[in-house]
């Protein structure tokens, strides 16, 4: 089966505009119920169109018909004529089935990119074994205490880009006052926060951090402008605990 991967040059643009500029990246989902509602605030900005990168997922699908109909419902409540980012919410249904779906809309050019959401190893390896079209994202919950360093080595060679939700851990563990973190923000004058985020983006992992402060947008946008070093990487790596903090995925 010949396998159709993402142009990767203009995704790789797309999702670097996500990481430096947060307004531009708007990640909704169809089980959060604002899908219409995003599309009125994006087009009440004043935004171009060409830059907004809006994603969202599907929930609730089981087979292909259904999944055209849902899909169809997302292109509706958001009132665009395509959508840059289109996932599986989680490997629930048909997934074969409803990704089959999502690949006809994707070569229709109503979706630019698709791809998935909390597909562990097993369920991401059935996944590309069977479809046309490789996941372009698969976005998992991913931050210091989870970092999926056996899902990450599974997606890179594929060609699937690593995305993390929840990148903070929702300020679980303690993460705030963690000393390993700590000591390390200090040495670089940075907060706990960007150097979280700092590990995962230096890896290349797509971070999608969660505020509605904007003291805390503009921190989290600013982590481009230092390295970790090796050593400092090796510590923050130790921290994993090898489960979810959230007892889903």
């Amino acid at each position: 089966m010949e396998l159709i991967r993402h142009p990767q040059e203009s995704l790789k643009s797309a999702l670097l505009k996500r990481c430096v500029r947060g307004i531009v990246s708007i990640d909704t989902a169809q089980c959060y119920g604002n899908e219409r509602e995003v599309g009125m605030a994006c087009r009440k900005s004043g935004i171009p169109r060409e830059e907004l990168f809006i994603t969202t997922k599907l929930w609730g699908c089981y087979g292909y018909q259904d999944t055209l109909r849902s899909i169809e419902s997302s292109l509706k409540k958001i009132n665009m004529d395509y959508i840059d980012l289109l996932l599986i919410h989680e490997p629930t249904g048909n997934v074969h089935e409803i990704y089959r779906a999502m690949e006809s809309y994707y070569k229709d050019g109503k979706i630019r990119a698709i791809g998935i959401s909390n597909f562990m190893e097993e369920r991401y390896l059935d996944l590309v074994n069977h479809c046309k079209v490789i996941p372009a994202i698969n976005q998992v919950e991913t931050h210091v205490f989870r970092q999926q360093k056996k899902l990450r080595e599974l997606e890179c060679p594929v060609g699937t880009k690593h995305e993390s939700w929840s990148p903070l851990a929702c300020g679980q563990n303690d993460i705030w006052n963690n000393p390993v973190l700590v000591r390390i923000a200090e040495s670089h004058d940075k907060s706990v926060s960007q150097i979280a985020l700092r590990f995962l983006v230096q890896q290349g992992i797509i971070v999608i951090p969660k505020t509605t402060n904007p003291e805390h947008m503009e921190e989290n946008i600013s982590v481009l402008d230092f390295d970790l070093e090796a050593e400092e990487m090796r510590a923050i790596k130790e921290l994993e605990v090898g489960r979810s903090l959230f007892g889903w995925w």
